[in-house]
């Protein structure tokens, strides 16, 4: 990854920086890896995860076809 600094401009590219790495997630997989996961516990958390997903794209249909 690259971030160019403009006219000295350091925390700019900082910003951009940070934005980059939190739009590739960088830093939830670093929140994750911080302690040791089961491998049934990433399970679980995973399949909470679709479940959420699921219901709120269930959710969004809903509202764009109008019914509630």
């Amino acid at each position: 990854m690259q971030i160019m600094v403009r006219d000295n401009n350091v925390d700019q590219a900082l910003r951009a920086l940070k934005k980059k790495l939190q739009r590739e997630g960088v830093y939830r997989e670093m929140k994750l890896r911080r302690h040791y996961e089961k491998p049934s516990e990433k399970r679980a958390r995973e399949k909470a995860a679709a479940v959420r997903r699921a219901r709120k794209m269930d959710r969004k249909r809903a509202e764009r076809d109008g019914v509630r």
